[in-house]
C-alpha cells in the first residue's frame, strides 16, 4: 500500500485531509469572484490546499481556469513577470485557440522561447530596455487573462515576496492592475504573516480591505489521531492513543512535521506501533537533520544562537523580553534581546504567532526546535 502520509507536495484528492470547511469557503469566493488573502505558517498545508482546490475546480465542471505561480524565488517585476507567463504558457498551450491570442500578444512583447532542461516545458523570458516595458508586460498579461471567455482564478503563491523587489512601487502597480480586472479572481498567499497583514490590512497601504482572510490553524487533535489511527489500520498496523497523543505533542500537529513523522513510522511496516517505535524515529529524523542545523551556527552570532536555543528551551516564549526569561538564559539586555529576535525573525527562523489567548514566538522549524532543546 502506498504511504498515505505525504509530506511533499500534493498526491490527489484521496490523500488530501481535512481543510473541508476552507476549500468550502474558497469555493464561494472563487464562485463569486471575491478575491483572498490566505495566510499560513510555511508548511502548514497551503500550498496543498490550494492544489486541491484547483483539482475541485476541475473535477466540479466548474468554468472556471485556474492557474497556480509561486514567486517565492522572484527577486523583481522582471522575474515576476517570467512566472505568471510560464504558468500562462503552461495553461493555454500553442495549438490552442487561447494559445495562438497568447503567442501573439506576447510577440510584441519581445519574448525569447526556450525549453525547460528538467521538465521539458515551454518557457518564456523578456527582454527589457526601460522599467516601463516591464511595467507594461504584467499588465499585457493580465489584460490577456481578463479577455478569456472563461473566468480565470490566478492563486499566487508568497505573495508577500514583492516586498523585497527594488522596485518601490510594485503594490501600487498591483493593485491599480487588478482593480481593472473583472473576469479574474485572486488567491494571494503568504507564510510571513506580518508582512502579508501589512499588505491587506494597513490603511496607507494599496491593497487595504481588498480581500477576504482565510488563515490556516492547525488540524483539531482528535480529528488528526483519527485519521493517524485509521491510515495505520488500513496499512494493516496498530497505533494505540497514548503513541498518537506523543505525536502530535511532539509536532504541536503542524501538518508538515506530522505528516513527515508518521511517514517514517509508516514505513517500518511494524505490526504494533508504541511510543518507543516513535521516539526512535523522532531520534533519526534529528539526526538526519543535524547537519543542516549546525550549518545556522555558522550563519549566526553567538548571542543569536543563544537566543534561538533559549526560545527552544521554552519551547513557547510569550514575554521574550522579561527580565525572568533574560536572566534564566542570560541573554543580555532587553536592548540586546530585541535586536537578536527582530534578526531571528527577518530570517525566518522565528515566527510570531497571535492566537484569541495571547502572542508567542517560537523556533520555526520545528524539528530544530527539538534538537536545539536536547543537544543544549
Amino acid at each position: 500500500m502506498t504511504n498515505p502520509f505525504i509530506f511533499n507536495g500534493y498526491e490527489g484528492a484521496e490523500l488530501f485531509f481535512d481543510r473541508e470547511n476552507e476549500l468550502e469557503t474558497l469555493m464561494k469566493c472563487v464562485s463569486s469572484k471575491i478575491n483572498v488573502t490566505l495566510i499560513a505558517q510555511r508548511r502548514m498545508g497551503k500550498t496543498g490546499l490550494i492544489l486541491r482546490l484547483i483539482d475541485e475546480l476541475k473535477n466540479s465542471g466548474s468554468n472556471v481556469t485556474p492557474i497556480y505561480v509561486d514567486i517565492f524565488a522572484t527577486r523583481d517585476i522582471a522575474e515576476l513577470n517570467k512566472c505568471i507567463a510560464n504558468a500562462i504558457v503552461k495553461i493555454f498551450p500553442d495549438d490552442t485557440s487561447a494559445g495562438r491570442k497568447l503567442l501573439g500578444m506576447l510577440k510584441g512583447l519581445r519574448p525569447m522561447f526556450g525549453i525547460d532542461p528538467l521538465s521539458g516545458s515551454p518557457q518564456v523570458q523578456f527582454s527589457y530596455q526601460n522599467q516601463t516595458e516591464k511595467e507594461h508586460t504584467l499588465e499585457g498579461l493580465l489584460q490577456f487573462l481578463e479577455q478569456q471567455d472563461d473566468p480565470i482564478l490566478l492563486a499566487i503563491d508568497e505573495f508577500q515576496q514583492i516586498r523585497e523587489y527594488p522596485e518601490t512601487n510594485v503594490e501600487a502597480m498591483l493593485r491599480t492592475y487588478i482593480q481593472r480586472l473583472h473576469n479574474v479572481c485572486f488567491i494571494f498567499c503568504g507564510s510571513k504573516k506580518h508582512m502579508m497583514t501589512d499588505i491587506f490590512s494597513n490603511p496607507q497601504r494599496p491593497f487595504f480591505s481588498s480581500t477576504q482572510f482565510i488563515g490556516l490553524d492547525a488540524i483539531p487533535e482528535e480529528k488528526y489521531a483519527q485519521h493517524i489511527q485509521r491510515m495505520f489500520s488500513e496499512g494493516g498496523m496498530q497505533i494505540d492513543n497514548e503513541t498518537v497523543k506523543y505525536v502530535l505533542d511532539w509536532t504541536k500537529r503542524h501538518t508538515y512535521y506530522t505528516q513527515r513523522l508518521c511517514h517514517d513510522v509508516y514505513e517500518l511496516n511494524a505490526k504494533s506501533v508504541d511510543v518507543d517505535v516513535v521516539r526512535g524515529c523522532c531520534d533519526r529524523l534529528l539526526r538526519l537533520n543535524e547537519p543542516y542545523f549546525l550549518q545556522y551556527k555558522q550563519l549566526l552570532t553567538d548571542g543569536q544562537w543563544n537566543y534561538m536555543i533559549a526560545l527552544a528551551k521554552e519551547e513557547e516564549v510569550t514575554q521574550p523580553y522579561a527580565n525572568a526569561f533574560l536572566k534564566k538564559h542570560n541573554i543580555g539586555a532587553t536592548a540586546v534581546a530585541r535586536r537578536q529576535l527582530q534578526t531571528l525573525i527577518d530570517k525566518d527562523l522565528v515566527f510570531e504567532e497571535t492566537t484569541k489567548e495571547c502572542s508567542y514566538y517560537r523556533v520555526a522549524d520545528l524539528f530544530m526546535l527539538r534538537w536545539l532543546a536536547r543537544e543544549y
